[in-house]
């Protein structure tokens, strides 16, 4: 097996020992070496995945951030060629919704090397979609079309990840987000429309929109609990509180598990799905801050990338 580790240099510290433990972990599984290559503020994963499928990567691992796995699992789809997840980030979310390690390399690169392959959905963002873009068909390849294996999200979302510098992430971890948060509690909202397989709402007032492939956040929270990865949905929660009571109140359905909506709390599930938002809002893609905007189009792909994961049992 010919693996590649795609890796992002500023969320390791000291590459020398990552390839020894990698190495290590390798020889355990009696593998060759996996062959490292680097990312760049450049590019963050995109060119490296495609060299490494071009020149016949049997497997291809992402080691960084969300962000990495993402740019990743965005060059792996429909190729066949399976991803890899390998924990550096402050998040590894994609790796907690689908039962890999997280706390160890060796371990990571060992179930990915021995265990065995789960085929899953991505989810697509289309950011100002042109008319050719707004459907029904899948997204071609384009600059405003963005892959996302967990979540996508509109307002508050997408603010507080753009307001957690990587370096405070980076120390504190996911306390980055709760810092960055606080200081978004009171900002005003904004009108929502959204057509949902072909279905659209009246408009409404909302403070974020948070659409998942999958549910689960760190810590074993739960935001969206009918997601699964594999079943060619995403689910949708729009959240609406008006000030510091309402973000507690939500903040406490979500950490007691309660699957029913709620004051401030609307989830729906969709194949394809438009949100038409006034005034323009930030969006964001597994962690990814993309721009300001005032329409996107979020569209599902079942069973179209492969991941390891360990073995059953």
């Amino acid at each position: 097996m010919r693996t590649v580790v795609v890796v992002n240099p500023t969320k390791v510290d000291d590459l020398d020992a990552v390839r020894r433990t990698l190495e290590a972990a390798a020889a355990d599984c009696g593998a060759d070496a996996p062959e490292l290559v680097e990312t760049s503020e450049a590019d963050p994963g995109f060119g490296q995945t495609r060299d490494a499928v071009e020149r016949g990567a049997d497997l291809v691992c992402a080691l960084g951030g969300d962000g990495t796995v993402r740019a990743v699992a965005q060059e792996l789809v429909d190729t066949g060629v399976p991803l890899g997840l390998l924990p550096g980030g402050t998040g590894n979310l994609l790796a907690r919704n689908v039962g890999t390690p997280v706390d160890d390399l060796g371990d990571a690169l060992r179930a990915a090397l021995t265990g065995r392959t789960r085929t899953v959905d991505v989810g697509w963002l289309v950011l100002d979609p042109t008319e050719g873009q707004a459907g029904p068909d899948l997204p071609g390849a384009a600059d405003n079309v963005h892959c996302f294996t967990v979540m996508a999200g509109l307002g508050f979302d997408a603010q507080i990840m753009d307001d957690a510098p990587e370096g405070v992430k980076d120390k504190v971890g996911w306390a980055a987000y709760v810092a960055s948060g606080g200081q978004h509690l009171r900002d005003d909202g904004f009108s929502l429309r959204m057509t949902a397989d072909g279905e659209t709402t009246e408009e409404a007032a909302a403070r974020t929109v948070v659409v998942g492939n999958c549910g689960e956040l760190t810590g074993g929270l739960v935001l969206l609990p009918e997601a699964e990865i594999d079943d060619g949905v995403l689910d949708l929660a729009v959240l609406t509180p008006s000030g510091v009571a309402g973000w507690l109140a939500v903040a406490a359905r979500v950490v007691a598990g309660r699957e029913s909506d709620g004051p401030d709390l609307d989830r729906r599930r969709a194949r394809d799905l438009t949100l038409h938002v006034d005034p323009p809002q930030l969006a964001e893609v597994d962690g990814d801050v993309l721009a300001e905007t005032t329409e996107v189009r979020l569209v599902v792909q079942p069973g179209c990338l492969e991941v390891r994961v360990p073995p059953e049992g």
